[in-house]
């Protein structure tokens, strides 16, 4: 097989029902859909324009973002940046949601994600940790997916483990990268968490908050330090929900054991500090501890990590691939507010 192939999976696009990979259909159409917004929706910007759908929030109508792999489908076929024709990381929307104003949040749960036949590995000359030993040529791999999971060479087939990778808001004036860096409204935060059964909290900045969506993985090491996952196209399935008058500084995760809060800043320490700050409040302002309490069991059982490789700021144009500061997740067990 060469490093450029498929592995021979023999059941690439026949999948066997029922196998359970964690709220992973394997049906890309509208059954159970309200609302379905397709990938000619794609869009290289968080901003408030024209947007897609308009929708009340707290209803419970479930709106499909269909996301693009196009770009990883002519990378495999030209092995070429310079014959590209599609953009990298477009996000399907916006979404405007009726009644969100400045100092809210958007609360999106994440129901399931739909994925189609095949993923994408590949190495960006330049980009990620590894850089200096994948060298100067483009290396593209298609990933088959199927009821066995992802299988990213002829011996070893993963589980897959689907998850958002740009989730985000409009910023209060221009517009955010969908590549680099992470933003206070989210982005390409390459969060694993990001992930069916976990509902993503983002601030919103102006009215209608105008919520995008792409950059689906059908499995993606923690932290992303290649710079690219197993890339995939498919349907992310939401729903909306809005918390009037709460103010939150940068987005945070809600799992069904976990609040993760997501820092932001340049050093990695600056990042830490605001991280852990905003976990702080979360336990002294939004559930009445005492400092005192709060912060003895933070110091016990809340751990940081590093989060995806995007950076915090913007990078140098004159190295637009190179991250400049940190996006760093500060975890709280649920089990502690019991």
């Amino acid at each position: 097989m060469s490093d450029t192939g498929t592995p021979g999976t023999g059941t690439a696009g026949t999948v066997t029902p029922g196998r359970d990979h964690g709220n992973t259909t394997w049906v890309v159409d509208g059954s159970g859909i309200d609302h379905l917004l397709g990938k000619e929706n794609g869009r290289f910007g968080f901003e408030a324009g024209e947007p897609a759908l308009r929708v009340a929030p707290g209803t419970g109508e479930r709106i499909g973002f269909e996301t693009s792999d196009e770009v990883y489908r002519q990378l495999h076929e030209h092995k070429d940046m310079q014959k590209l024709t599609a953009g990298i990381n477009p996000v399907t929307g916006p979404v405007f949601v009726e009644g969100a104003q400045p100092g809210d949040t958007l609360a999106v749960t994440i129901h399931e994600i739909r994925l189609k036949d095949c993923g994408w590995s590949v190495s960006l000359p330049g980009t990620g940790a590894l850089s200096a030993v994948m060298g100067p040529e483009l290396f593209s791999r298609r990933v088959p997916l199927d009821a066995d999971g992802a299988h990213v060479t002829d011996r070893h087939a993963f589980a897959v483990r689907p998850m958002i990778g740009c989730i985000g808001t409009a910023p209060a004036e221009g517009s955010n990268s969908t590549i680099m860096p992470a933003y206070a409204q989210g982005g390409n935060m390459d969060l694993t968490e990001c992930r069916p059964g976990s509902v993503v909290h983002l601030p919103v900045m102006v009215e209608g908050a105008y919520l995008s969506i792409g950059d689906i993985h059908a499995l993606m090491a923690e932290g992303e330090s290649s710079f690219v996952a197993i890339e995939a196209e498919g349907v992310a399935v939401v729903s909306i929900d809005l918390i009037p008058g709460k103010s939150i500084r940068a987005p945070r995760v809600e799992t069904d054991d976990e609040w993760i809060f997501v820092g932001l800043g340049d050093p990695v320490q600056q990042s830490i500090t605001r991280g852990y700050e905003d976990l702080f409040e979360f336990l002294t302002v939004d559930n009445g501890w005492s400092k005192g309490d709060a912060y003895a069991v933070m110091s016990a059982v809340c751990h940081s990590r590093l989060g995806g490789p995007t950076g915090s700021a913007d990078p140098d144009p004159l190295h637009p691939m190179a991250p400049v500061g940190a996006v760093t997740l500060h975890i709280l067990p649920k089990s502690v507010l019991l």
